[in-house]
């Protein structure tokens, strides 16, 4: 027996939903997987303060976790990607606790207020970067950017970790002074200093770098911003020790 017309349009509405429901019905009903945002421990910070990296951190897709006077306990039981303390004595258990725990001791730490100086006293602990104060929302944003791949493992071919640590330089003429690291790499590394380098000028530097013990490793100057007081410095390839340092940021990245 045949269709009467509207029958006819009928059906066909009714197969045409059939064949769109097959294609679409399948994907929908295994929704995927949503991977679970990087989390940034926030200890005793003033509202705030808290507020605005609450915020700057939620931008770049990472979960803030306030904590107080609990934070040294779950520090210890607790992954967290990074952390943000105070750079000040009191802060001194939460560093040590983070980096005591199996799960944290590669955690990005950020020291929150005080100078490089202050930084450089903790330096056993490694802070990777430092938010200043008065915090500014731009200056927040342009650091979360600037180390958001170490946190979230998204790393460009040659990586560059940030870190904060005491740098003594020597240079060829025997002159000595101290400096304060930017960032390294396998390659070279970064420090800022008041000193007046030159291009190509060779010196040796010497630094440690939490698990690895004071190092010394020769090279040259390669750039300059002397406005910053910052340079850049690629290590000698032919000078073996080095290789200590690549391994160190190999390891750190598998961390």
């Amino acid at each position: 027996m045949g269709f009467q017309p509207d029958e006819q349009i009928s059906l066909m509405k009714h197969q045409t939903m059939e064949r769109t429901l097959g294609t679409t019905a399948a994907p929908l009903a295994i929704p995927p997987s949503k991977k679970a945002s990087a989390r940034v421990a926030l200890v005793n910070l003033n509202p705030a303060t808290h507020r605005m990296l609450t915020e700057c951190f939620r931008q770049f897709g990472m979960e803030s976790i306030a904590m107080t006077g609990e934070a040294t306990e779950r520090l210890q039981k607790e992954k967290f990607e990074a952390c943000v303390v105070k750079v000040n004595p009191e802060s001194e258990p939460v560093m040590m606790s983070a980096r005591s725990s199996p799960s944290n001791s590669r955690v990005v730490l950020y020291g929150l207020g005080g100078s490089a100086q202050d930084a450089i006293g903790f330096s056993k602990y490694g802070f990777n970067a430092i938010f200043h104060e008065p915090l500014e929302r731009t200056a927040a944003l342009k650091l979360v950017r600037a180390t958001q791949p170490l946190i979230t493992h998204e790393f460009r071919r040659y990586v560059r970790i940030p870190i904060v640590t005491e740098v003594n330089v020597v240079l060829a003429d025997g002159r000595r002074f101290s400096a304060t690291s930017a960032e390294i790499s396998s390659g070279g590394m970064s420090f800022k200093t008041i000193e007046d380098l030159q291009s190509s000028q060779t010196l040796e530097v010497s630094f440690a770098l939490l698990t690895l013990p004071r190092i010394c490793v020769k090279g040259a100057v390669t750039w300059r911003k002397p406005q910053s007081h910052l340079f850049g410095m690629r290590f000698e390839p032919s000078d073996e020790r080095r290789l200590k340092i690549k391994s160190w940021v190999e390891s750190y990245l598998e961390c």
